[in-house]
C-alpha cells in the first residue's frame, strides 16, 4: 500500500478496528476513512453501496463485527449470525462492485471444528462439527472468508482473510455480562480487590485452554498481511502459547492486586475444551508476536483503570471538593462513582494519583524533564481529580509559584506540573 492510499478501516471504534487504525498511523498512512455505526450502519446494504460508490477506497480492513463472551453467544446466536452475515456480505461485495485493490477479512479461531486436534490448522476448516456455544457467530465468519475466496476464485480479487487467536487489549469491552474471558477477569478482579472480597467464582472448571493475542500485535500482522501476502487460502494469528483458563485467572489476578481465593462453577460450561492456533504458517513469513501475556494483561488493565473507569461518574457532578481526612486528600467525591471513590484511596494510600505503572512513569519522567521534583498527570476525563491540585498545595505546599502546561495526550487532556 502507498502511504497516501485510501484505506477504509471498517469497525475503527472497536478493539481491532482501533489496533489498525493506531498501526496505520504510526506506519505514516494518513489517508483514512472511517465512520461510526451511526455515519453507516454497515447491515444496510444500500447505504454500504452508497459509501462505496462515493468513497471508493482502494484497501479495506474488515474488522466490524458483532462480538461477546461464551453467555452472550449462547444467549442470541441468530443475532450474532445474521448482523455479522449482513455486515460481511455488504463489504465484501461492495468493495468488489467498487475496484477495492485489496481487502482483509477478520475472522475468528472459533470457525474450527469443535474435536479437532491442536494446534488449529488452517486445512481443518469445515472438517467437522463447530462448537455449539458459538456456532451462529462461527458461521456468519465462515461465510465471509468462503466469500473472499470464491471472488478470488470467479473474478481474480485479492481479498485475504485472518483468523486471530483470543484478541485482547486496549480498547477491549469490558461489559459484565458481554465480554470475553480476559477483560471478565479483569474486570472482577479489580472490582473483588477494591471491595476487599474474599472469593471470585469463575465460569467452568478451569481446565480449557485457549491462545491469546495483544490487539497491536494482531493489527501490526494485519498491515503486514495487506503489503505482502497475496495467498487466497485463510492464515492464523496466534502467539503459538497454550494457556489454561485456571492460569489466566491466576495470572489476571496476580497483575491485577487480587489476592482472595479463586472458586469454579462448574455447572456452567467450559466452551471449546482446546483452542490453540497453529501459527507456522505465519512463523514462515517470518512473523512473531512481540507482547507477552504478562506485559499484554498489564497493559490491557492500564486501559481498564483510565478508560472505563474513568468514565464512571455521575453525569450532573456537584461542586468540587478538596479536603484533607487525615492522611489521605478528599477529592470531589461528588463527581466519583463508588468504584471510582475506591480506586482514588488505594491510589492515595500507595502514595500517588495514578495507579498505572505506566502513567507513573510519565508523571516521573514529565518531572524530571522540567528538573522539578513532582509531576501529576490528570485525565480530563475524571475532572474530579483536577481539585487534588489544590489539596495538594494544601497539604504539601508545593504547588505554588509553579506553572500547569495543558496538552492533548491519546484524545484527553494531560496537565503537567512544573
Amino acid at each position: 500500500m502507498d502511504k497516501d492510499a485510501k484505506i477504509y478501516v471498517a469497525g475503527h471504534r472497536g478493539m481491532v478496528g482501533s489496533a489498525i487504525v493506531r498501526e496505520l498511523n504510526r506506519q505514516g498512512y494518513r489517508n483514512l476513512i472511517v465512520r461510526t455505526h451511526g455515519e453507516l450502519d454497515l447491515t444496510r446494504q444500500a447505504d454500504v453501496e452508497q459509501f462505496f460508490k462515493d468513497e471508493k477506497p482502494e484497501y479495506v480492513f474488515l474488522a466490524a463485527a458483532k462480538v461477546g463472551g461464551i453467555l452472550a453467544n449462547i444467549e442470541a446466536p441468530a443475532d450474532f449470525m445474521y448482523v455479522n452475515t449482513m455486515i460481511e456480505m455488504n463489504v465484501i461485495r461492495a468493495a468488489y462492485e467498487n475496484g477495492c485493490k485489496k481487502l482483509l477479512f477478520m475472522g475468528s479461531g472459533c470457525i474450527y471444528p469443535h474435536a479437532a486436534s491442536q494446534p488449529l490448522k488452517e486445512s481443518y476448516l469445515l472438517t467437522g462439527e463447530l462448537e455449539p456455544t458459538n456456532e451462529g457467530y462461527a458461521l456468519a465468519k465462515i461465510a465471509g472468508l468462503r466469500y473472499c475466496e470464491y471472488l478470488n476464485r470467479q473474478y481474480g480479487t485479492n481479498y485475504i482473510s485472518v483468523m486471530p487467536a483470543n484478541i485482547y487489549g486496549l480498547n477491549d469491552n469490558y461489559h459484565p455480562k458481554r465480554s470475553h474471558v480476559l477483560p471478565a477477569f479483569i474486570r472482577r478482579f479489580h472490582q473483588a480487590k477494591v471491595e476487599n472480597a474474599p472469593s471470585v467464582t469463575c465460569l467452568g472448571d478451569g481446565t480449557a485452554t485457549r491462545d491469546f493475542l495483544y490487539v497491536d500485535d494482531l493489527a501490526e500482522f494485519c498491515l503486514f498481511l495487506m503489503n505482502h501476502y497475496n495467498d487466497p487460502e485463510i492464515i492464523n494469528a496466534a502467539s503459538g502459547v497454550e494457556v489454561s483458563i485456571k492460569e489466566l485467572a491466576e495470572t489476571v489476578a496476580r497483575i491485577v492486586g487480587y489476592e482472595g481465593e479463586i472458586k469454579w462453577d462448574t455447572s456452567q460450561p467450559n466452551g471449546m475444551p482446546r483452542k490453540v492456533l497453529d501459527s507456522s504458517k505465519a512463523a514462515a513469513l517470518g512473523w512473531r508476536q512481540k507482547t507477552s501475556l504478562d506485559d499484554g494483561i498489564r497493559l490491557s488493565y492500564e486501559d481498564y483503570i483510565h478508560r472505563v473507569l474513568g468514565a464512571e461518574v455521575n453525569e450532573k457532578p456537584a461542586p468540587s471538593v478538596a479536603s484533607i481526612q487525615g492522611n489521605k486528600i478528599g477529592i470531589g467525591w461528588a463527581y466519583v462513582s463508588d468504584v471510582g471513590k475506591k480506586y482514588v484511596n488505594a491510589a492515595l494510600d500507595a502514595g500517588r494519583l495514578s495507579q498505572g505503572d505506566m502513567v507513573h512513569r510519565f508523571e516521573k519522567e514529565f518531572a524530571q524533564l522540567h528538573d522539578q521534583k513532582y509531576g501529576i498527570a490528570l485525565n480530563s476525563g475524571t475532572s474530579a481529580l483536577h481539585v487534588g491540585l489544590e489539596a495538594l498545595k494544601e497539604k504539601f505546599n508545593w504547588f505554588d509559584g509553579r506553572s500547569v502546561i495543558d496538552f492533548t495526550m491519546g484524545g484527553g487532556v494531560l496537565r503537567g506540573i512544573t
